[in-house]
């Protein structure tokens, strides 16, 4: 992982390369009695520290230490991290009344204002970062931002460029290696987003935010082979005959490769409604895999899915 934090004081608009040299270990700390003063007390007096109470040999505090890590990295200094090993540390642990590893307390302005023991998923840390950060945007959450306003407006090197950047800080910040798949995938460089996608452990190539990357790659390749010259006579086709899911299906193709979105998903909606089981399912599965590429949230899809779901349900 680099030790490079985006900046978060950047100018508006400017690339999210331009980093600043703040060192992890700036961030994640290995404490000690001497030192608890300056690197707990008074770092809390401007922004959160965490303090987590461990023991090196415990699983339990092997993972929570690995996640915290991780987290607070990810947060971009606006919280820090100490670590003291209770063994070498039994004066702080008994003045803090720590009973048990691993244990977390929170500083802020000086004293102790959060705390709780035993061992936590990494969505309940999740959970705990989020709440501690409170409205505070995390620099890595605002450089997110910029690079997926920029692949929303097909600027695909220049998002892939704040993407890799991301990755060279969290290599496994999964929502910035699926905006490096999509905008590779906008470049048309299918080979190379393969190649990502290959090099993915299971777990990962298994989150629904990489699949919902999968479907974007799997249409752009159909819209790559799609005549858009065949428009007319598809839609000749389809008139002719309602029921000629073949052209009705490429015609929804074409139409989605031409940027016409709600109106492939009415071809697909149609193809449902006539005949839902056509092709195995082709016409329920494509729309499944349009709704991935544009994202859940998008108000085409929360319409499109509340007619399909009238469609199979009627």
């Amino acid at each position: 992982m680099s030790n490079l934090i985006i900046d978060p004081n950047q100018p508006e608009g400017a690339s999210s390369n331009n980093l600043s040299p703040v060192a992890a270990a700036d961030l994640v700390k290995e404490g000690d009695t001497p030192n608890f003063t300056a690197d707990v007390i008074d770092a809390s007096m401007e922004q959160p520290v965490i303090v987590l109470f461990w023991v090196p040999d415990s699983e339990p505090c092997q993972i929570m230490a690995a996640t915290l890590s991780k987290l607070v990295v990810r947060a971009g200094g606006l919280v820090k991290l100490v670590k003291l090993n209770v063994n070498d540390n039994q004066a702080i642990a008994q003045q803090l009344k720590v009973q048990s590893v691993p244990t977390v307390f929170v500083f802020q302005g000086g004293r102790p204002v959060d705390a709780f023991a035993g061992a936590q998923s990494e969505t309940q840390l999740e959970s705990f970062m989020t709440k501690l950060i409170g409205d505070a945007k995390p620099p890595i959450e605002a450089a997110m931002d910029q690079a997926l306003e920029l692949l929303n407006t097909n600027q695909g090197a220049e998002a892939e460029a704040i993407f890799t950047a991301i990755l060279s800080q969290d290599s496994g910040y999964i929502p910035a290696i699926s905006g490096l798949i999509r905008a590779i995938v906008v470049m048309g460089e299918f080979e190379r987003a393969d190649e990502i996608l290959n090099g993915l452990d299971a777990k990962t190539r298994a989150n629904v935010t990489i699949c919902q990357a999968v479907s974007a790659l799997e249409l752009a390749r159909q819209s790559a082979c799609v005549d858009t010259s065949a428009l007319t006579d598809l839609e000749q086709q389809v008139h002719a005959d309602p029921k000629n899911f073949d052209a009705r299906f490429a015609l929804a193709q074409l139409l989605f490769a031409s940027h016409r979105t709600e109106e492939a998903i009415d071809q697909l909606l149609e193809i449902v409604r006539l005949d839902r089981a056509w092709n195995d399912a082709a016409g329920r599965k494509q729309l499944i895999k349009i709704f991935d590429a544009i994202g859940p949230m998008d108000p085409i899809t929360i319409d499109a899915r509340k007619r399909l779901s009238a469609i199979l349900f009627s």
